[in-house]
């Protein structure tokens, strides 16, 4: 005889609600997807150094014309509420101080990956295209690669590229932006 075991899901209200109430804190490295409380792994220098590097390439390149959110929450649905390493985001007045980016705020968002990129490519891309992000961008440390997703569909994203070594790859929102894999990994 089999157990079948009930999960407990939260919405995005539920959870900031644990936050108010000290139950999670600001500190806690967690993240809300589909309704589950997922921690997240720690980050390595490797991880740190290459989301660094790319904060600073990007605000050299798009200046003001974007918000560039380094692992920020994005508010999806009412029950995702991913922090990616990178969000690009539309200009605000208010820099998103009422309320977390949604999807249509967002031009780009990107994960960093070493020990996670199995996660990242099969549970949190898909949800970004169900959620219909316009563009992300999967940085494998392990391989030295970028994958890059675009037209996003309930089922997947349409078209995937992975540019490597001295490829140049572009953003979608800003096709004139260009950036080299090497330039992403510090080579």
């Amino acid at each position: 005889m089999s157990v079948q075991l009930l999960r407990r899901k939260f919405t995005v209200g539920q959870y900031h609600k644990m936050v108010e109430s000290g139950i999670l804190t600001e500190d806690d490295r967690v993240e809300l997807i589909r309704g589950e409380i997922i921690e997240m792994s720690p980050i390595g220098t490797k991880h740190a150094a290459c989301v660094n590097r790319l904060v600073n390439l990007l605000v050299q390149l798009l200046g003001k014309r974007v918000i560039l959110a380094a692992q920020n929450p994005v508010a999806l649905n009412n029950n995702s509420e991913p922090q990616p390493d990178v969000a690009l985001l539309k200009p605000r007045d208010d820099f998103y101080a009422i309320a977390h980016p949604q999807p249509q705020d967002i031009f780009l968002l990107i994960e960093v990956s070493d020990s996670t990129v199995i996660y990242d490519r099969e549970e949190k891309i898909p949800l970004y295209a169900e959620a219909n992000i316009i563009e992300v961008w999967l940085v494998d440390i392990n391989e030295q690669i970028v994958e890059v997703y675009q037209q996003p569909t309930a089922a997947g994203y349409q078209h995937i590229q992975k540019f490597t070594s001295s490829q140049s790859l572009s953003i979608k929102a800003f096709p004139n932006v260009n950036i080299t894999v090497n330039e992403i990994f510090g080579r």
